[in-house]
């Protein structure tokens, strides 16, 4: 499924500018199944955080935005093929991914949390796991983590294509939990009674950040410069807390870091720069 964004400023922009009318439409891909971030909306199209933070970046950056639902294992393959012009999905910030692309500064904070069926005995550590099965998202560090820790501790890690088959999986009994960011977790536990939250790692957090091709920094300054001015100005504190709540103090919705991309990964850009934003 493809959504197009900012059609009447599109619309508007051929007017008034041919030169930015004649600009292609970036292309972009979320894992569509992946709520609150992106998912269905009665009716048809996506929804969720991620649709609506880059509806509002296709609006200031004015130029439409083609976005994808596919498979989050499928993304950066498919950006690092030339398929897409950035990821719009919500990811992690690795070393491994920042050795092979580039990141923007994050704007979210994310740390991992187990999600069980209600009445299951509450994990106390990862050694509760022994002798069972944790279901996870293919291709994102959840598996990774579920992995390492399985060959140490014995349990059996099952990879789905969609976080929302790994949440069934919780609740159908395939598996004792699931392993992702806690964001998900919450939305899952908010929409069904059935899942609840449980053991988090909340020392552990992960920047959630937009990543662009190693050779495109000029995309990634545009990117991070409209979102930094979406911290500054309210919109993404708005954002999350239409769909998670509200941020705390010092959540990285409300704070701009220095430099371009995260500190302390490959890529990272320090130089200073001055934000100018409409």
């Amino acid at each position: 499924m493809t959504r197009r964004f900012a059609a009447l400023a599109a619309t508007i922009l051929l007017c008034a500018s041919p030169a930015l009318a004649q600009e292609k439409p970036l292309r972009t891909g979320v894992d569509g199944t992946f709520a609150p971030h992106s998912f269905p909306k009665p009716g048809g199209g996506l929804q969720g955080y991620q649709i609506d933070m880059f509806a509002e970046v296709s609006k200031r950056l004015k130029r439409e935005i083609t976005i994808d639902s596919v498979s989050f294992s499928t993304l950066i393959p498919g950006m690092l093929a030339g398929r897409y012009d950035f990821i719009a999905a919500p990811t992690p910030v690795t070393k491994e991914r920042a050795d092979a692309m580039l990141f923007t500064a994050g704007y979210l904070w994310v740390y991992l949390q187990f999600g069980i069926k209600k009445g299951s005995a509450p994990i106390k550590g990862w050694a509760d796991l022994k002798g069972k099965a944790v279901a996870v998202n293919k291709g994102t560090p959840y598996e990774i983590a579920s992995k390492a820790k399985a060959q140490e501790i014995g349990f059996e890690v099952q990879a789905y294509d969609t976080q929302t088959d790994a949440a069934q999986a919780v609740l159908s009994g395939r598996a004792y939990a699931t392993l992702v960011g806690n964001t998900s977790i919450a939305y899952t536990a908010k929409v069904n009674p059935m899942f609840v939250p449980d053991l988090a790692f909340k020392e552990q957090k992960l920047y959630y950040a937009t990543p662009v091709p190693k050779d495109n920094p000029k995309l990634r300054a545009q990117l991070q410069d409209i979102i930094d001015c979406m911290k500054k100005d309210g919109t993404l504190v708005k954002i999350s807390e239409k769909w998670m709540g509200t941020p705390e103090p010092d959540a990285l919705e409300r704070t701009i870091t220095p430099g371009y991309g995260v500190e302390g990964f490959p890529g990272y850009d320090p130089t200073p720069h001055a934000l100018k934003c409409d």
